[in-house]
């Protein structure tokens, strides 16, 4: 259960950033955070990362139900033994269906995190996308883990 208030934490975040933004910010507006490296940034994009497949709204839609139904799935069924993997499930479960109440409600989803590494401009992201990729990199040391400590047991 506690994996799924993960999950609802980071859409109650995610959501409310993206109210704050979408009402007192306008589309291109620029805030300076730390000069030269964040700002907040409001931006849409109507694709997924990087803006690809931008406009396929029905695919995103069908893409984003198949991949939370393997979220749960997972998390019923080996999230009971692996506290850390159900939570880095209920970050990735909480940042897919963020981003699907944005394509849902405005067929685009709102971005506002600007980040400069240098000279290189990341492209602006949201709560939900951090979300996603800190849940999947830590899914990924998860799996590694257990395949370095499969392969020690097996010799």
């Amino acid at each position: 259960m506690m994996y799924y208030f993960v999950s609802l934490l980071i859409i109650l975040i995610d959501q409310l950033t993206k109210v704050l933004v979408i009402n007192y910010m306008e589309i291109g507006e620029s805030i300076p955070l730390i000069d030269d490296i964040l700002y907040l940034t409001s931006h849409r994009n109507p694709g997924a990362a990087w803006g690809i497949l931008a406009g396929q709204m029905w695919f995103f839609y069908v893409i984003t139900l198949i991949v939370i139904g393997v979220i749960v799935y997972y998390m019923r069924t080996y999230a009971k033994e692996q506290r850390f993997l159900g939570i880095s499930l209920g970050l990735v479960l909480g940042g897919a269906i963020g981003n699907f109440i944005d394509r849902v409600l405005y067929q685009e989803v709102v971005d506002f995190v600007n980040v400069y590494i240098g000279s290189y401009n990341y492209p602006i992201f949201n709560v939900a996308d951090s979300a996603l990729v800190v849940g999947v990199i830590l899914i990924g040391f998860i799996t590694l883990k257990e395949e370095f400590t499969k392969e020690k047991s097996e010799k």
